[in-house]
This record gives structure tokens, sequence and C-alpha cells, in this order.
């Protein structure tokens, strides 16, 4: 992980920043990601890029600043569903608890311990004897993982590799056989306007699904504003801005994606993974999502992954 984040600011407040953040819960402060390029200012406003990854467990406090939110153990690992059945446009009535019901065994929540605390993000199945894929700010400097699925069934795992530049890694769920995987889809065949449904571990809420649409297609990240302030996360294990920072061409959508959300499902009507959810844009003064999210695109994951098996 690496997770793309916030950090505290020197008087213990919540400052967001732009840059790419990698946002965890750690327990203590983290190092800094040194943002890419100057910030972008349009009309005074300063805008950060947070990677939707989620601080673990308590409210920070004290002179690292508050917590966007803080839940204790047992709501982090909860397994009860929020989904509903919603329509998301004017002229589709989708069943949006349909798609849930069938993708929600096939996403998990990965839970990191690092050396500077711990951290919550996502997780796709990939296949019924535990692979998993990830983003690979959410696994950086592991020292141990544990996968949840949505019935509540915890499994160790073991990362098998990761590409910090594309943020894709890979899991192995140790002992796991029998799990959901889940259908990819071709990311090649994306519209704007096309209906989606985000689905991971926001704050650490397990099996949360939100809906929305493709706002935009082949979202270059380094078009979006950086960031000059060096004093915003409390949650963030963050990795100096060199060739390994994240890079990718992104799939845009206001489906809410919020801190935890990292490595987790975007996914079409159908039920098919047409992404993997990194990264959230957020306005300065802002914690949360803003309906502006990014996405891997599955296609660019599928590629990344081939890459890592074959190693």
């Amino acid at each position: 992980m690496s997770e793309n984040d916030v950090r505290p600011g020197h008087t213990g407040g919540y400052q967001p920043q732009q840059g790419y953040h990698y946002p965890y819960y750690p327990q203590q402060a983290a190092p800094v990601l040194t943002p890419p390029r100057p910030p972008r200012r349009k009309g005074g406003k300063v805008a950060v890029l947070v990677t939707a990854t989620a601080v673990a467990a308590a409210v920070v406090g004290g002179a690292s600043g508050a917590a966007i939110v803080g839940f204790d153990g047992s709501s982090a690992n909860s397994t009860a569903s929020t989904a509903t059945a919603t329509t998301v446009s004017g002229t589709t009535s989708t069943d949006v608890s349909a798609v849930a019901a069938k993708v929600l065994p096939s996403v998990v929540q990965v839970n990191v311990t690092t050396t500077s605390g711990e951290a919550i993000g996502s997780g796709v199945i990939l296949s019924a004897d535990g692979k998993i894929l990830t983003n690979a700010h959410v696994v950086s400097g592991a020292r141990s993982v544990t996968i949840t699925l949505t019935d509540g069934t915890k499994y160790q795992a073991q990362v098998l590799g990761s590409d910090t530049t594309a943020d894709i890694a890979v899991l192995q769920a140790q002992g796991a056989s029998g799990l959901t995987a889940a259908t990819l889809g071709d990311s090649s065949q994306l519209k704007v306007g096309q209906e989606v449904v985000a689905i991971g571990s926001p704050g650490g809420l397990q099996n949360t699904v939100t809906s929305g649409i493709i706002s935009a297609l082949n979202r270059n990240l380094s078009d979006i504003g950086t960031g000059d302030d060096q004093g915003s996360s409390p949650y963030g294990q963050t990795a100096e801005s060199t060739s390994d920072s994240p890079s990718y061409t992104a799939i845009q959508t206001d489906a809410a994606i919020n801190q935890g959300n990292s490595g987790g499902a975007l996914v079409n009507t159908a039920g098919e993974v047409i992404g993997i959810n990194s990264a959230m844009y957020s306005p300065s003064g802002s914690s949360g999502s803003v309906g502006i999210g990014f996405a891997i695109p599955i296609n660019d994951a599928k590629t990344i992954v081939s890459q890592i098996e074959n190693d």
C-alpha cells in the first residue's frame, strides 16, 4: 500500500492536501508523500487526490489530529450488508441489490499491519483457492495481512507480488478453498454515462455498496491537481514521489468512493468487475467523497496480474 492520503497539520487539525496520498489508519504518524509536481489552484481552492484506503480502529487524537472517523474493531469487521435497490438514472431502473448479491461474496476486506500501525483496504477474489487482487499501496510495507470474506471468515495472506507504478498487487490467502471468484469484465467496452456499482470497506465498514455512473474515461492521474502542503495526514503510510509512484489512466466515477475502498470492485450492471477502486479527488477542507473517484481499468489490472504470476 503506500495508500495515498492526508497527514496531521502542525496545529493537530485535519488538513487535506493535494497530491497522491496513501491513507492508512496507522496508530502513529507515517512518512509523507512528496507531491509529483507543483500545485494547481483554480478559483483559490486547492484539491487533493486521496487513495481510498482507511485508517483502522480508533480515533487518532492529541498532537496527531483527529481521525476522519473512528470505529472499534467490531465495526471494522462488520459483515452486515448495506446494499439497497436503487434507481441510478432517470431512464433505467437498475436493481443494485441484485448486482450486490452477486458480487459481495467476491470482495474482501484487507487488514494490514505495518511498522507505522494498521490499515484497511479492500480486495477482489480471483480464484477459488484464495488469490486476491488489490492495490499495491494497500499492502506496501505489510508485516502481516489478513483478509476477511463477506461472511466474516478470515485468512492470513501473503503478498505474491506488486507493481507500485500500476498500483496493483496480488495476495494469496493461506489454506483457502471454495472461495467465490469474481467475474472480470472488459474495460475496453466502457462508455461514459454507463451505470456502475462500487463495493468495498470504506472506513472499515465491510460490504458497503454505492452506485453511480462512469463520469469519464482515460483520465490521466497526472492531470489531477497536486499540492504543496507537507503537513497533512495521520493516516498515511506513504512513499516519496519517484518513478515508482502510481501512474495510470483511470476510470472516473461518481459512485461514492472513500478511504477503505482501495482495492475494491467497480462493477457494471451485469456484476462484472470493470475496475479496481483506487483513489478519490477531494477539494480543500473536504474529508470524504465529493463524487469524483477513480478506478484502474480491469484490462490493465489483468495485464499486471499476469506479469506478477509469471515472475
